[in-house]
């Protein structure tokens, strides 16, 4: 389907640029959320006739963006879940999930159709998320995903968790290997000191003739 763009898209085109895609993204996403005209004759000359007022709304609405986009661009909400020790997740977080801790986080205008996750977060870490505030206008949120807030900031800090956790689950079964079996093994056994004299030589001692006291 031919379609005259109200608004850049990215990978299409910007404003007025007739461009060819398939229907269904064009009935599904492009036309009933107006970001897009039908290319027909009619189309076009309302399009022209309307186009200065159309590209003034647009750098608007992106002026605005601009102005909003510092104070989001870089931010670090955390989502707390809970995980396998695998770090795999009971559940996922969604994009609905990102949009309300950014509110919870005072962000606000920030919507589901702004926000580009291309699956949901299944597992553990930091995932970065892209927010287009406007067509032309993206900033970047990080989503750390922890089952406490302790582990959250271990990420936050470049440590894996899961990996720490794995290595700290190694060391204590090392522990626990070199541990005795019980306390008895050390009360029962034989000190040293005692196995050392038993196993030694026993001392030259002299030993009276018996035939010098039946001569006495």
């Amino acid at each position: 389907m031919e379609i005259i763009l109200l608004e850049r898209i990215e990978k299409l085109g910007g404003i007025g640029d007739v461009v060819t895609v398939k229907n269904g993204f064009a009935r599904n996403f492009l036309l009933p959320n107006n970001k897009a005209l039908r290319a027909n004759d009619t189309n076009r000359k309302l399009f022209e006739a309307n186009r200065s007022k159309i590209e003034a709304d647009n750098a608007e609405r992106r002026t605005d963006a601009e102005g909003r986009a510092s104070g989001i661009d870089g931010k670090q909400i955390v989502l707390i879940r809970q995980a396998s020790n695998t770090g795999q997740l009971y559940g996922s977080v969604s994009v609905r999930d990102i949009v309300d801790a950014l509110v919870e986080d005072g962000v606000e205008g920030v919507t589901k159709a702004m926000i580009e996750l291309e699956r949901p977060i299944k597992s553990l870490g930091l995932v970065d998320v892209k927010v287009k505030l406007h067509p032309e206008v993206a900033v970047t949120v990080g989503v750390n995903v922890a089952r406490s807030p302790d582990e959250a900031e271990m990420q936050s800090q470049g440590i894996d968790v899961i990996a720490a956790m794995f290595e700290e689950e190694q060391a204590e079964a090392v522990a626990s290997a070199l541990e005795p079996d019980s306390e008895d093994e050390f009360e029962e056994a034989t000190p040293p000191s005692e196995v050392a004299a038993e196993e030694a030589p026993a001392a030259d001692v002299p030993v009276a003739d018996e035939s010098e006291g039946e001569e006495a």
